[in-house]
């Protein structure tokens, strides 16, 4: 199939980039139906195209003789808010469409120019967008469609009295078209679909909470301790041109970018603590390749596309398994292959297996060349996921749905 038997206009047809010529199996799901006018719940693996299945029909949708906000996509990151934006801009651009990002981090009083020059495609992270709706300078009275990407985090706890609250905002009266996407709904985040979404039309583009088959992972057994070594010997014995490593904590992020900047790399550090000036420096040296390791928070297990990273490197495992998914997305995007990589120690067994039963597969353990396993393992911990249905139900319903970290972009 092609764009052209997606019900594309013509004029939106010459707009896309140039080399963009056949859809992803999700933007062929999507698309026919969210230009019908339906409420979508959309389900599809990272770095499979969800921007433009949902961007389009926005897009087609704008009556461009209008100066009002007609669209809005909120979304719960400003990385994944700019990586958005700059997706629909390019397209936008050659339609006279204006986009504008609204996130913390960016002076309000320039957000407000842009939306009082015109805005008619708003995408925005759920604080600033409640400021600016507070302040009255935000208005939905004609919005016709409302988008939530990566819908999974934004109906967790963390976010979801934000969305509501958002949505109070919409006229008694709206006809709005709402639409979710993503790649990882726990069935508990499921339900609270059915508060947003009327008569929805279901699509899936691949089996929910499932990773891209491009991705080779690769898990080993190693030492609390030597981590961070063996995150080193990693990195030399494979000199990839670049590696996004993951971990949990702010403060360790730091500490290890100290480390390896002293071992002779080419690394920073990104987490919610730095500025976002800092934060976009980072983001754009890394997509310039001037950076050859970047040690993230989860900030960006969301919102972060870069062209052909070789790698993805779990210094440690997420307390959340949806998590897992979104971290190693990060690599073999737009059908390209990867590498995720994940070291894991006898405290993280837990983890291991919440991520196990989420994906439905074994992930078996490795022990890494040069680094034994000398601790031994706490009481309980197994190196397997359980095999029989029920202790896998048993193991699914002490997992947290959704439990993602509760730092809120503003």
């Amino acid at each position: 199939m092609t764009f052209t038997q997606l019900n594309l206009s013509p004029a939106l047809l010459a707009a896309l980039p140039t080399g963009l010529t056949k859809p992803t199996e999700i933007q062929c799901l999507a698309i026919p139906e969210a230009l019908t006018g339906s409420d979508i719940l959309a389900l599809a693996q990272t770095g499979s195209g969800k921007t433009l299945a949902f961007g389009l029909p926005l897009l087609q949708s704008v009556e461009t003789k209008s100066a009002e906000i007609q669209s809005l996509v909120v979304v719960p990151t400003r990385e994944l808010a700019m990586q958005v934006s700059g997706v629909l801009t390019e397209v936008a651009n050659q339609l006279d469409i204006k986009v504008v990002t609204l996130c913390g981090g960016v002076s309000q009083t320039i957000q407000e120019k842009l939306i009082a020059d015109g805005a008619q495609i708003i995408v925005a992270t759920p604080g600033r967008l409640l400021d600016l709706l507070k302040q009255q300078i935000v208005d939905f009275s004609h919005v016709k469609s409302l988008v939530l990407d990566e819908a999974d985090r934004l109906l967790d706890m963390g976010f979801w009295a934000d969305i509501e609250r958002i949505v109070s905002f919409f006229p008694i009266d709206s006809q709005r078209q709402t639409l979710l996407f993503s790649a990882t709904l726990a069935p508990k985040l499921e339900l609270l679909t059915q508060k947003l979404l009327d008569k929805p039309k279901r699509v899936e583009a691949h089996m929910a909470n499932s990773v891209v088959s491009t991705i080779e992972e690769q898990l080993y057994l190693v030492n609390k301790g030597n981590k961070a070594k063996a995150l080193q010997w990693l990195l030399k014995e494979h000199q990839w041109s670049q590696a996004l490593v993951f971990i949990s904590a702010r403060d360790s992020a730091d500490t290890f970018a100290k480390k390896l900047k002293k071992a002779g790399f080419n690394v920073a550090a990104l987490h919610g603590e730095k500025e976002q000036k800092e934060r976009q420096r980072t983001l754009s040296d890394f997509h310039a390749n001037k950076i050859n390791v970047l040690i993230a928070t989860d900030v960006l297990a969301r919102g972060i596309d870069v062209d052909a990273l070789p790698v993805v490197i779990n210094l440690d495992l997420p307390a959340s398994a949806p998590v897992y998914i979104h971290r190693v997305g990060r690599t073999a995007r737009a059908g390209k292959n990867g590498l995720a990589i994940s070291l894991v120690c006898h405290g993280e067994m837990k983890e291991l297996n919440d991520i196990r039963t989420l994906t439905n597969r074994s992930l078996d353990l490795k022990t890494l060349e040069n680094f034994p396993v000398t601790d031994k393992p706490a009481s309980g911990d197994s190196k397997r996921a359980p095999r029989d249905k029920q202790a896998n139900r048993r193991t699914a319903k002490k997992r947290k749905a959704g439990g993602f970290n509760k730092n809120k972009e503003k």
